[in-house]
């Protein structure tokens, strides 16, 4: 197939801009959710840049229960790509097309995520805040653009998942003492029980003896794997 002569390279034309930032419990890659939705409990916010603090670019936003939210992997920005990348859930080693994946290592680093709109706030000084829920994204994290999700095109009930079909219930019971699970608030318990229920550690990483820290929501959660059982040995504030 022949390339079209003389169509201009929109991507060389317009530099993208970053619209809002998103605050999530997690400071850190380590532990975020391998996809959005996975996790009710999860709740962020995204903040408008100064620029885009219009509340007439929501206006009708409200009307809707889900958005897709369209990212920059700030964290995973690189020169150079590779076609062929390996997915922890395959265990680190089976390789697929990067195109095949949502790995973060693309040649442009852009994230798509599907989340729940709880609400709108007017904030004073920072105008339009959107609350949500089901966000995978680490705190701080670009905000490219904002659109909402259409569920009649946009979900397909047949739909194919490929190896995600064989790891989509996937979850490791998860042991925390109460005289830990009381250091937590009360508010985030629920949450961080699912996000340990979905293993943070790489599919590769299975000694038993190592103890892994996961910084969320200002605590640092310390945590170990014996005969296939998360047990948390640690809540540091």
């Amino acid at each position: 197939m022949q390339e079209r002569k003389g169509v201009r390279n929109v991507a060389e034309e317009i530099a993208m801009k970053v619209i809002a930032r998103i605050h999530t419990d997690f400071p850190e890659k380590f532990g975020i959710p391998r996809q959005s939705g996975l996790i009710e409990e999860l709740k962020s916010t995204i903040v408008f840049e100064p620029e885009f603090r219009d509340a007439n670019a929501l206006r009708g936003l409200e009307e809707y229960s889900h958005l897709w939210l369209i990212w920059e992997f700030s964290e995973a920005v690189r020169d150079t790509w590779s076609p062929m990348v390996r997915p922890p859930r395959l265990g680190g080693n089976k390789r697929v097309g990067v195109f095949a994946t949502r790995s973060p290592f693309r040649p442009n680093p852009i994230g798509l995520s599907s989340v729940k709109l709880e609400y709108v706030e007017q904030h004073p000084s920072l105008g339009p805040v959107l609350h949500l829920t089901g966000a995978d994204l680490m705190d701080g994290t670009p905000i490219l653009d904002i659109k909402p999700y259409l569920p009649h095109v946009d979900s397909h009930v047949e739909a194919l998942g490929s190896f995600t079909e064989k790891t989509k219930e996937y979850f490791i019971p998860v042991e925390i003492p109460d005289e830990l699970l009381e250091k937590v608030p009360a508010d985030h318990r629920a949450a961080l029980k699912k996000v340990l229920e979905q293993d943070p550690r790489p599919s590769y990483q299975n000694s038993e003896e190592r103890v892994y820290g996961l910084s969320f929501a200002g605590m640092e959660i310390k945590f170990q794997v014996k005969d296939e059982v998360l047990h948390v040995v640690g809540v540091e504030m």
